[in-house]
């Protein structure tokens, strides 16, 4: 009788029985309970970040992906409906004898613009670090360029290119040069919006180089000066070498930034004479917006081309870093 009145459990276990699992330390659950309103939290404050990505970032991109994928008209654009064609549009745009000089003038654009504008801005803020009187304010001039609204700079540029009441052919002919057609020659109108972008893209490498140059600590150059390194060794062997991850992310922002130039372009030339000054970026805009049947599919087309260069060229930034910090 007795052994018929053990349970199960005490059986298996020889007779003992198990005592119950002891609950769960009182500190164990506070701290579970701040774990999930940490999550929670983090969920809340990261909740508005994901959704302007998707509404200012991923739908835009797939209503261009889906305008160029597609034979879009003036009524199927505000009404749907649009035929689906696959990459017929890419097909046009690369067939079009436009694109060719299109993306060669996007590559010149871009190339001598970063350039210029790295030169000038890192000859400045090595200028800068010598601290002299009036360098504040001679800084804070420099960056005017940039803070005023493109559409100012842009009407500045063109009255100084004027052919007959500019500046620019004033100053050439009071030292005996000739007058230029700046904007209205097809062999001068790209170099004239080239030159107007780089005077404003100067401010914004002069302001990152600089704040790079100043987190460069002072011993480094110090101990190069006691080793007998001159002024220029000391910028190409130190100062230089140190400032290289500041001027990637500079040369890749101002890259991301040229390639979608069309304000200033626009303004000035058009994207003429003869496309002489076209790029990929008002070519786009003038096939989805600028004649009177617009070509919605084919311009959305250019427009995913050069967002497809600058995610390249952010990739490869990215790819370059990573090597560099596992090196």
């Amino acid at each position: 009788m007795k052994h018929a009145t053990q349970t199960p459990a005490a059986s298996i276990a020889g007779g003992r029985p198990r005592r119950p699992p002891a609950p769960p330390p009182r500190g164990g659950r506070r701290a579970a309970a701040r774990r999930r309103s940490g999550q929670w939290a983090a969920w809340a404050f990261l909740a508005p970040v994901v959704v302007y990505l998707l509404v200012f970032y991923a739908y835009p991109l797939y209503r261009n992906l889906d305008l160029s994928l597609r034979d879009y008209t003036v009524r199927s654009f505000v009404q749907g409906g649009a035929p689906f064609t696959g990459f017929a549009n890419y097909g046009k745009i690369f067939a079009n004898p436009t694109f060719g000089p299109a993306l060669w003038h996007t590559v010149v654009f871009t190339v001598v613009s970063l350039v210029f504008q790295f030169t000038i801005g890192l000859g400045l803020a090595v200028f800068f670090t010598r601290h002299f009187r009036l360098a504040a304010t001679l800084r804070a001039l420099f960056l005017v360029p940039w803070l005023l609204p493109l559409i100012v700079s842009s009407s500045t540029w063109s009255w100084m290119f004027n052919s007959d009441s500019g500046l620019v052919n004033a100053m050439l002919t009071a030292f005996g040069v000739s007058p230029v057609n700046w904007l209205t020659s097809p062999d001068w109108s790209l170099w004239s919006v080239t030159i107007a972008n780089i005077w404003i893209g100067i401010p914004f490498n002069l302001v990152v180089l600089y704040s790079g140059l100043q987190a460069i600590p002072a011993h480094i150059h110090e101990a190069a000066e006691l080793d007998g390194a001159t002024g220029w060794q000391r910028f190409w062997k130190v100062t230089f070498p140190l400032l290289r991850p500041v001027s990637a992310i500079t040369l890749l922002l101002g890259l991301v930034y040229t390639l979608k130039v069309f304000d200033i372009i626009w303004i000035m030339t058009k994207g003429g004479p003869s496309d002489s000054s076209t790029t990929l970026a008002t070519w786009s805009y003038r096939l989805g917006f600028g004649n009177l049947l617009p070509a919605f599919g084919p311009g959305a087309a250019v427009g995913n081309l050069l967002i497809v260069m600058a995610l390249v060229f952010g990739l490869l930034y990215i790819y370059v870093q990573r090597r560099q910090a596992f090196a």
